[in-house]
């Protein structure tokens, strides 16, 4: 009895001692340079620089941050897995949301829960649904960093002068589309009442989700062949063939998408909201001042039973790769609280158009400011309670691209319907049984 009591003395005389070593191996401790891969485009050049600028300037451990813009996010998985392979990876990774588990189930990514607990960092204050979003198998792997959602920009001055509302659920998308397309003439479309980001499966996934329609279900599997799936794509074929609404893909179809709206060519424009100060921004630089409008934002069509409304997380997490040597690693992680913390994020929001994702930030005095000049982000906001973590089988990304391409096919090149979708769901199942 006395040898354990003993034992459990020098035990609980240790533990200080433990603590100690584990807070400091995280520390950094010597000047440093690391680079930071990100897919920023030249539209936030800006609040690239003021960022890494202020924490060059600011961090008091020598720690010195090169950020390098590798392209859009699957340039940078592509690039990531490179670098990963040839054990040349660098210290710090932006990626979208839809990563993290393909990430996680593969090891890619340094676990954060250690750099957490050694520096008490209060990750409870992004909320449940953003932290499921950037963790995987309870493990947190990325931090969240720029949170956006989908959302629909339209012509607000348009939909004022011509009595257009807009669309609460799918069954209201055919007598809105209806009225927001114009035809010249000849009958070719004027202006498109919407256009669908094709080149990103996320931009409209929750037309299908909100009606019942899974790319891939929680056993495992996929519906995109159901009976619901067919209907919705004739549907939404059915307007593409009308002229009323056009699925952009291929080289450019995000510029090329961008300008249509821009220049009149369509009524609204399912999108992100991240890119809502982008969008005002070049409203407000057109030469011709009577072709300036007001841009507003709406929250997705629901679905048609008028109770489902939800939406997805979107915009970019951060991670420290795996391989990265651990000085790396340290300055890494110091950088990602900051480009994580509440007057950051606040920054981002207030010069963009990514939402604010600290509860914390709700307290600064700047947010109600934030409100203000951006009354069109108000119906977003209010809506976050249905912003939902993103599917996270590690497969998911890989089905949600062969469906992309899917519609695409079906929507641009009039490939059969339910053929097209029967052969898809064969392809989808092949790669969920793959990593089972």
């Amino acid at each position: 009895m006395k040898k354990l009591f003993a034992l459990l003395l020098v035990t609980a005389l240790l533990l200080p001692l433990v603590s100690a070593l584990a807070a400091t191996e995280y520390d950094v401790t010597e000047p440093i340079t690391i680079e930071w891969w990100h897919a920023h485009e030249s539209q936030f050049d800006e609040q690239i620089t003021y960022m890494v600028d202020k924490f060059n300037a600011e961090n008091g451990m020598g720690i010195t941050v090169v950020p390098k813009y590798i392209g859009a996010y699957a340039d940078i998985d592509t690039a990531f897995r490179s670098a990963d392979a040839a054990g040349t990876v660098p210290a710090l990774v932006c990626c979208n949301t839809s990563y993290p588990a393909a990430y996680g189930a593969t090891g890619l990514c340094e676990v954060l829960d250690p750099y957490i607990d050694a520096f008490d960092y209060d990750v409870e204050d992004f909320g449940e649904g953003l932290l499921a979003s950037t963790s995987y198998d309870g493990e947190q792997i990325c931090l969240p960093y720029l949170i956006s959602t989908q959302c629909m920009y339209y012509n607000k001055t348009a939909a004022e002068a011509e009595g257009i509302e807009m669309p609460k659920t799918f069954d209201e998308m055919d007598a809105f589309l209806e009225k927001a397309t114009l035809f010249n003439e000849d009958g070719t479309t004027k202006r498109y009442g919407t256009v669908f980001g094709g080149w990103d499966y996320w931009y409209h996934e929750m037309l299908f989700k909100n009606n019942g329609v899974q790319i891939v279900t929680d056993e495992g599997t996929t519906d995109v062949n159901s009976e619901k799936s067919i209907e919705l794509n004739t549907k939404i074929k059915e307007w593409i063939d009308k002229g009323y609404a056009y699925y952009a893909i291929g080289s450019g179809a995000s510029s090329n998408m961008r300008d249509l709206f821009i220049n009149g060519g369509a009524f609204s424009v399912f999108h992100t909201s991240s890119l809502y100060t982008t969008y005002v921004n070049r409203v407000n630089a057109l030469e011709d001042e009577s072709a300036r409008f007001e841009v507003g934002m709406a929250w997705l069509p629901g679905g048609s039973d008028g109770e489902s409304f939800k939406s997805e997380v979107g915009g970019a997490a951060i991670f420290i790769p795996a391989k990265a040597p651990q000085a790396q690693k340290n300055a890494a992680w110091q950088f990602m609280m900051f480009m994580a913390s509440p007057e950051i994020n606040l920054y981002w929001s207030d010069n963009t158009g990514y939402l604010p994702t600290r509860a914390s930030v709700v307290d600064l005095p700047e947010y109600q400011e934030y409100l203000a000049k951006k009354p069109a982000m108000d119906p977003i906001i209010k809506m976050a309670s249905w912003i939902n973590p993103r599917n996270q089988n590690p497969a998911y990304n890989n089905c949600g691209n062969l469906w992309r391409e899917a519609l695409g096919e079906i929507y641009n090149n009039d490939a059969p319907i339910e053929e097209t979708l029967n052969k898809l769901a064969v392809e989808i199942q092949a790669e969920l049984d793959a990593v089972k």
